[in-house]
């Protein structure tokens, strides 16, 4: 069985229940917004708010598909920067629980945390610190590391550190395994678009993109958009929303048909459905499938708060994919 191993910016995501929006005027959080916050300020929101109610997890969206798909029996591993903090524990504990081999790096900089305030109509306000994250370096990685994988998954949001990603994809070469990335944001993908369009035609074999990732990287939508991108990689995936997905491997286009779900919350749905392609694709399912079991997967998740599914879910969920 093929084994993958995931790099990305190794976070923990933190979830706060609020009454009402008082706490995002006082720390001047645009809602609905997402905002990089630095040390500093990251201490005082998190003295502020440790005693209410709240909710931990391992985050990042890479970290998000490689617990997706060691749930769904694969071997995978995750390489990422923490701290030696109490966040930076909980992160490798999870990864553990888990069944995620953590390959770790460890800075003196506090471990990286994404804080999600949800307000009751539902809406979601990020306050975001990289920490420890952000500080990868290409001579921190151990090549040996990649010889006990087949594939590599890359997050994109790694995209603005060219040296480290350039270096993943030449170890990935070395070590004759496939690459994978997902594009991260669309606003990524317009700054730093030549250097993707060089990776992709370099290096990557396994592309996902959202509508708006796969417009800002092509100019085009939909269809178009597919067929462009399908001529940097082999296998190119552009995700719809609730349309579905469609897929081009090897000239042939296969359209995914979406399925109903009751949308309450999208975070993690772009992670999860890219494990359940993968991981079809590491267990040789035809395009249809691959896209079938990511489908499931994501459909299910959006009617639930926060970027994983529950055990309750993966119960349900795992005779219809194994």
């Amino acid at each position: 069985m093929a084994k993958i191993v995931g790099i990305g910016n190794a976070l923990v995501d933190v979830i706060v229940k609020l009454e009402n929006d008082d706490l995002l005027k006082q720390f001047a959080l645009e809602k609905g917004g997402m905002e990089m916050i630095d040390s500093e300020r990251k201490r005082t929101i998190h003295e502020h708010i440790k005693t209410m109610p709240q909710a931990s997890a391992t985050g990042g969206s890479t970290s998000n598909t490689i617990h997706g798909l060691a749930r769904l029996g694969i071997e995978a591993g995750y390489i990422g920067k923490v701290s030696n903090d109490e966040p930076g524990r909980f992160f490798q504990e999870e990864m553990q629980r888990y069944h995620v081999t953590p390959h770790l790096l460890y800075s003196d900089i506090d471990t990286g945390i994404a804080t999600t305030f949800m307000t009751p109509d539902a809406e979601r306000t990020f306050a975001t610190y990289l920490g420890a994250a952000a500080t990868m370096t290409p001579n921190e990685l151990d090549p040996t590391i990649f010889k006990d994988y087949d594939y590599l998954y890359i997050e994109g949001y790694l995209i603005f550190n060219h040296d480290l990603i350039l270096k993943l994809c030449q170890i990935a070469q070395e070590n004759h395994m496939k690459v994978a990335m997902d594009f991260g944001s669309y606003n990524l993908v317009e700054q730093q678009l030549d250097f993707l369009k060089d990776i992709l035609k370099n290096y990557v074999d396994i592309i996902f993109a959202n509508e708006e990732e796969a417009k800002a990287f092509t100019g085009k939508e939909g269809e178009e958009a597919l067929e462009i991108l399908s001529t940097y990689c082999p296998v190119a995936i552009v995700k719809l929303g609730a349309k579905g997905s469609i897929v081009k491997v090897n000239g042939k286009t296969t359209v995914i048909a979406p399925r109903k779900a009751n949308c309450i919350d999208t975070n993690g749905a772009g992670d999860i459905y890219a494990a359940g392609f993968m991981y079809g694709l590491l267990k040789n399912y035809d395009i249809e499938r691959c896209g079938e079991i990511a489908t499931l997967l994501s459909s299910t998740i959006i009617e639930t708060v926060g970027a994983k599914l529950t055990d309750e879910q993966w119960e349900k969920l795992l005779p219809e994919v194994l």
